[in-house]
């Protein structure tokens, strides 16, 4: 019932954190925005709720889901209501409507400490994968914003998201637990947070997060932008394949924590970075979509989600327990800020250029970089761990 609940929260806020990206060409549009402006756009609240989990991953360890989860929650009703009403008449206002958005995307941090607490280590990689799962909130977003702004005004799916905001608010504050016998640290914040920095597997995990989620995120936050712009396609079609992209990796993310559980998490990281390697250099070429440019993205979609899961089940393994809290808001703001930067620079290449091609091939070689160190000092560690007493 608490991962159920905790998958929830982390849905519902991670649908409203993804409210502006299937608007972004609409904007565009509408305010006359260049390829940068709307990059920007859509990028501001990954940054803001990538960093915010930083403080929110410790805030978890010390005060606890049940309390975070509601905070969090509550706080994120406020910019999805000014977006809706009032934030969408300009350039700056949407820029300032998105930085408060950003708080939506801290709920990752309070839910890994919280599930994780819930499980013994041998199945933390598959229940982390199934909270993981709430990352489908914006395949949420992706499947109705654009369909009810079309048929119902701009305010309506800002309206219906905050409603979901609050009733989940309500039904967290009621019903989440902490787990029983729960640590709770007594070191000031900033003395856990330098702690968390010295541990090798926050920089580790951070490496590899931002290359795993940080390429979901800047996928699911600039694939309509670059199918409509690339290939031609409309609005709505731009969204829904989009929105295809998304549930794949969020189906895989489960599978991703699984296969980790029962076989070094380095091998499944290993894997899933070398399917990205090849995806991002097949489809540098803008071959047709149908059907190797659609191959390749499914493939990238899947093999960005299990890497995802995987990540975060190293995490469970290395990590101490009193500290996952602030080692995952340490990751997890590794791999937002991994899904920052690609649309700017994608929006910026594309700018001076004209293509997309320069832009996805440093995908790959980032991608082939991260392969390399998991091969190495990330197999190292795993190793060393299994063999640990």
């Amino acid at each position: 019932m608490m991962l159920t609940l905790a998958t929830l929260g982390f849905a519902v806020n991670f649908w409203a954190w993804a409210l502006l990206s299937p608007l972004g060409p609409r904007f565009k549009d509408s305010l006359a925005l260049s390829s940068f402006e709307q990059s920007l756009l859509v990028a501001v609240p990954v940054v803001v709720g990538s960093l915010g989990r930083i403080p929110v991953g410790a805030l978890t360890d010390r005060f606890g889901g049940r309390v975070m989860f509601p905070l969090v929650s509550a706080a994120t009703i406020v910019p999805v209501l000014y977006l809706g009403q009032a934030g969408h008449s300009s350039l700056i206002a949407l820029l300032a409507g998105g930085f408060f958005l950003g708080i939506g995307g801290t709920a990752f941090a309070v839910g890994v400490p919280f599930v994780n607490g819930w499980f013994p280590p041998q199945r933390r990689g598959l229940a982390i994968g199934l909270f993981g799962a709430g990352m489908g909130g914006t395949a949420v977003s992706a499947l109705t914003t654009v369909k009810l702004v079309d048929a119902h005004g701009m305010a309506t799916p800002f309206l219906i998201t905050a409603g979901a905001l609050a009733l989940y608010a309500v039904l967290a504050a009621v019903l989440l637990r902490d787990a029983p016998g729960r640590t709770v640290p007594a070191e000031p914040l900033t003395r856990r947070l330098a702690d968390t920095a010295r541990l090798p597997v926050t920089w580790q995990a951070s490496a590899l997060y931002a290359v795993t989620f940080g390429g979901y995120v800047a996928f699911s936050v600039y694939l309509p932008t670059y199918l409509k712009t690339g290939y031609g396609l409309g609005q709505a079609d731009a969204a829904n394949r989009m929105a295809g992209f998304v549930l794949l990796a969020v189906a895989m993310r489960p599978v991703g924590g699984w296969l980790s559980d029962r076989m070094d998490p380095a091998r499944v990281l290993a894997g899933t970075l070398a399917v990205v390697v090849v995806g991002a250099a097949v489809q540098s070429a803008t071959p047709s979509l149908a059907p190797l440019g659609t191959v390749a993205f499914l493939a990238m979609a899947a093999a960005l989600g299990a890497g995802s899961g995987a990540t975060f089940a190293l995490v469970a393994l290395l990590a101490p327990a009193n500290k996952v809290g602030s080692v995952a808001g340490v990751v997890g703001a590794a791999g937002g800020l991994g899904g920052f930067v690609p649309p700017l620079v994608m929006g910026a290449l594309h700018s001076a250029s004209g293509t997309y091609a320069l832009g996805l091939l440093l995908l790959a070689v980032v991608s082939a970089a991260a392969l390399a160190f998991t091969a190495t000092r990330v197999r190292r560690a795993t190793a060393s761990e299994g063999t640990s007493p």
